[in-house]
């Protein structure tokens, strides 16, 4: 009894008394849960690149899949128009081709027009612009295909360029995945950081009320009790911090996708996020509130060990 009187003696003398809890729960008092929450908006709009990026590669690639486009490049109006309509007659009949069409003139003025600085009076056809024709095949535009059709309409047009749609933006699907690549690694990044933020608060706190700790578990209080406490204190403030950086990041998302949809640009209008990456963006929060609230028990019960 005595040594117990003792404890409570020293329990009181530290403070502790007049607080019932091991470690203050007051959410947003102190930074962690605004470190959270910049981790989190972070984290959000890092994933939502990601995610609106591939979406926006899948819809060029499914759109360029089965396209071939075929230049006629020859100086002579009158020798490029006649070898144009050769090949849309030799490729009508082709079994593979779903449809051909032979590009308008006055599309091709239109395309040229900004770069050429030509008017509506200037003589546009006189001037050597491949005649184009856009063929969409019934499956993809593979290597094969691509030169099964070279060799059918070379005999009719020997100036003729057959290339696969999807070929011209091998760059920027490239690019792509680059981006994609550094945003999971910033999504990793933020998390690592996350994680080292949550384990430096930990160690702190642990530092901050080691001797209340030593008083409760000598009276018979066990780590994992304890680590409990802590647990619940991370949650709580890794929730209000992950809610505040949701909410940031969803603004944020919304601001940028009213920007890039005023651009009108085809493969941008494509950079959409569906109701599935929406469900992914949200679980965001929660995955982080887990994250901390693991490694902070990790991270005291191993302090624990060492401690006592």
């Amino acid at each position: 009894m005595s040594s117990i009187s003792s404890l409570l003696q020293r329990l009181r003398g530290s403070g502790a008394a007049s607080d019932p809890r091991l470690l203050p729960e007051a959410q947003l008092s102190g930074p962690m849960p605004w470190v959270i929450a910049i981790m989190i908006a972070m984290t959000v709009i890092a994933a939502a690149s990601g995610l609106a990026l591939r979406n926006a590669a899948e819809t060029a690639s499914a759109d360029l899949e089965g396209g071939v486009t075929v230049q006629i490049v020859t100086a002579a109006p009158a020798e490029r128009l006649h070898q144009a309509a050769a090949v849309v007659s030799v490729l009508a009949k082709a079994p593979e081709v779903a449809t051909v069409r032979q590009v308008a003139q006055e599309e091709l003025n239109t395309l040229v027009e900004p770069w050429l600085g030509t008017r509506p009076g200037d003589d546009v056809e006189a001037l050597p612009i491949p005649a184009l024709i856009d063929v969409r095949l019934k499956g993809p535009a593979t290597a094969d295909q691509v030169a099964h059709l070279r060799a059918m309409i070379v005999p009719v047009a020997a100036s003729a360029r057959v290339d696969a749609q999807a070929g011209w933006l091998a760059p920027v699907f490239a690019a792509i995945g680059t981006l994609q690549w550094l945003a999971g690694g910033l999504i990793a990044l933020l998390a690592l950081a996350t994680i080292a933020a949550v384990l430096l608060a930990s160690r702190n706190a642990l530092g901050n009320h080691r001797e209340t700790i030593e008083i409760v578990h000598m009276l018979g209080g066990t780590d994992k009790q304890i680590a409990r406490v802590f647990q619940r204190s991370m949650a709580f403030d890794a929730a209000a911090g992950g809610l505040v950086g949701l909410l940031f990041g969803v603004v944020t998302i919304a601001a940028l996708s009213r920007q890039f949809a005023g651009l009108g640009s085809g493969m941008v209008a494509g950079a959409v996020l569906h109701w599935q990456d929406w469900i992914v963006i949200a679980a965001i929060p929660v995955a982080g509130i887990a994250l901390a609230v693991l490694t902070a028990r990790i991270t005291v019960l191993a302090a624990l060990r060492r401690m006592l």
